[in-house]
């Protein structure tokens, strides 16, 4: 099974690339974020062609998330049950290959202090709070999508410049911790101890040809889809050409279950 995130930025403004990317890279399952289209206007055809079934929760200009499966997807829900953050579409889950698949875009905090950080970091404090209500440790459940914090100074490329700064700041490397000492495991960080990839460039000042990157966006998953992962990669290729989003996909590989 192989399970990819990638935050769009606008399915609409990128589904030429999508659609050419799925033909290549052809995951299983592929959790967006960042639609930023209702669910009437999500191009639910052109996918549905491709071969998969769809689970979105869309929303009009901002946020917005999806997960595609080539089996269908059973139990589908949005949000955290509660609402934190005043109904944004950031959350949604489905069962898919016998795994609780979460496709989720966490608040971006804009400024350290600033009211939008506090409700992140709030958001991050309802998430956790969901898997403890909701599941256990125990299940196979894989958790994908843009999250705004880079884990650690390894996933920065200038861990100076960027101290303190959103994105980096310890408060939210600390939520970000909490959840995952609730039972998950940063997939890409078990399989590669190395810094220097990223999934995320700004589009300004050559951010991309210069590598000047963040890893934001990530695949947790609990134990037993741990000890099945064979292998995680962030595609690079995906972020270079013509309009591309600022993210790239990442994407895990899992042995079937013996």
């Amino acid at each position: 099974m192989k399970v990819a995130t990638w935050n769009v930025n606008s399915i609409r403004a990128r589904l030429p690339r999508v659609l050419a990317w799925i033909e290549t890279a052809a995951p299983d399952v592929l959790c967006l974020q960042e639609t930023k289209v209702e669910d009437a206007a999500f191009p639910r055809e052109e996918l549905c062609a491709r071969g998969y079934e769809l689970a979105i929760y869309g929303q009009k200009t901002y946020n917005g998330v999806a997960i595609l499966s080539r089996q269908p997807i059973a139990d589908i829900a949005c949000g955290l049950g509660i609402d934190p953050e005043g109904g944004e579409a950031r959350l949604i889950a489905g069962t898919t290959f016998g795994v609780r698949v979460i496709s989720a875009y966490f608040p971006n905090g804009r400024e350290v202090g600033s009211v939008h950080y506090q409700r992140k970091l709030a958001w991050m404090a309802a998430l956790r709070d969901y898997f403890a209500r909701d599941h256990e440790p125990g299940e196979a459940i894989v958790l994908c999508g843009d999250f705004n914090v880079a884990p650690g100074d390894l996933d920065v490329h200038d861990p100076v410049a960027w101290a303190g700064k959103n994105l980096c700041s310890e408060p939210e490397r600390e939520a970000l911790a909490a959840l995952s000492a609730w039972g998950f495991s940063d997939l890409f960080r078990t399989v590669q101890p190395e810094g220097g990839f990223y999934s995320w460039w700004d589009y300004r000042q050559l951010g991309f040809p210069k590598n000047r990157g963040l890893r934001i966006d990530h695949i947790f998953a609990t134990a037993s889809l741990r000890e099945r992962c064979e292998g995680v990669v962030i595609d690079r290729e995906a972020r270079k050409g013509k309009l591309p989003s600022d993210h790239a996909p990442v994407i895990a590989t899992f042995r079937d279950p013996e």
